[in-house]
């Protein structure tokens, strides 16, 4: 099974983008090209096809992953103060 090819990325200028807009998303959808959008030089942005983007996930979702590590954190935990008590310690 070959693997597919990743695209190229490019860097394009904010004022480049302004200019050429119609083209980029024209490539990033039909050529599945991506682009890093920078602006004064730094990047700012990522155009990418929208089905290549991550799944978003629910906050239930989220949620549920950091109470897992959380619970992960605590099997290890061998202070006799909780994470809490530190936190609320370190901020007086």
């Amino acid at each position: 099974m070959r693997k597919k090819k990743q695209p190229k990325t490019e860097e394009i200028g904010i004022r480049e983008l302004k200019s050429r807009a119609s083209e980029v998303v024209r490539s990033v959808k039909e050529e599945r090209a991506r682009y890093v959008i920078t602006q004064r030089g730094k990047p700012a942005a990522l155009i990418i096809p929208l089905d290549s983007a991550p799944p978003e996930k629910s906050a239930d979702e989220v949620w549920e992953r950091l109470v897992k590590i959380g619970k992960e954190l605590g099997k290890g935990w061998q202070n006799e103060k909780s994470a809490v008590e530190i936190l609320s310690e370190m901020r007086r």
